[in-house]
């Protein structure tokens, strides 16, 4: 009796997310090329991968774009989009193959495969500059907060997304003059004062915004503590590892 009811439990779990969806495709912008995605492998332009929000990583799509009939197979390694009535984003290469480029996001209809199904051999029409080793910490950090997004958003239901959050703000210019641990980067502000809450709440520490630009991109990064000296700074850092495991050492006292 006790296999047979995990048996039918596995069973409703797989058939639980419908095999067919409607809604909206985007595609990759340029900066992800190089970065890795939330199932830890790097997205590529010229790979037919995609990201959606709660499909296994590894399962095929086919994905038809309703305006032309064209279809691509790709597999799911990533989460996304996070953006109201978009279901799939695709990488480059598939998105211009299914002529989406232009448009920007195109209605589609998803399937779910077989997942011995051959994925689509799409070539990218061209490729952008990967990310360099120098910001590799700063990509981890993204790839991060992409792969906590997903889970809060797969974690959310839909009468509950509607939910308000409200938050008393007490903003100050800053000069900085202190080593800190910075947790996070973000290339939106979406979900930045919700996680400066959550730090300042569970650590009791001071926690900074920091405004700066990265090859033409907005970043905010969030910097938690404030100590006079490094050592301070890395026994804070040690506390951080199991839930933070990307974040790192800034010193602010050295001005560029």
């Amino acid at each position: 009796m006790k296999a047979f009811f995990i048996g039918l439990l596995l069973i409703v779990s797989q058939v639980g997310f419908s095999q067919t969806q409607t809604g909206k495709a985007s595609f990759y912008a340029d900066k992800f090329e190089g970065r890795p995605t939330a199932s830890g492998e790097i997205y590529e332009h010229n790979l037919a991968t995609a990201a959606h929000r709660k499909l296994p990583f590894g399962t095929k799509v086919k994905v038809t774009n309703l305006e032309n009939n064209k279809t691509a197979i790709v597999k799911i390694n990533d989460r996304g989009p996070f953006i109201r009535g978009r279901i799939i984003d695709l990488s480059r290469s598939i998105a211009n193959a299914l002529d989406i480029i232009k448009s920007g996001a195109t209605e589609v209809r998803i399937e779910v495969l077989d997942k011995n199904a051959s994925v689509s051999n799409k070539k990218a029409e061209y490729v952008a500059t990967p990310a360099t080793n120098n910001k590799k910490k700063q990509v981890e950090q993204l790839a991060q907060v992409r792969k906590e997004s997903a889970e809060n958003f797969k974690n959310t239901t839909k009468d509950d997304s509607e939910e308000k959050e409200s938050y008393e703000l007490i903003v100050d210019e800053v000069t900085p003059n202190f080593y800190g641990v910075q947790i996070a980067s973000f290339s939106e502000s979406d979900n930045l004062i919700r996680l400066a809450y959550k730090l300042k709440a569970s650590y009791k520490s001071k926690v900074l915004v920091q405004v700066k630009t990265v090859d033409q991109t907005k970043l905010y990064t969030v910097i938690l503590g404030q100590f006079d000296n490094r050592k301070a700074a890395e026994g804070f850092k040690t506390n951080l590892q199991d839930k933070y495991p990307g974040s790192f050492i800034v010193d602010m006292t050295v001005k560029n």
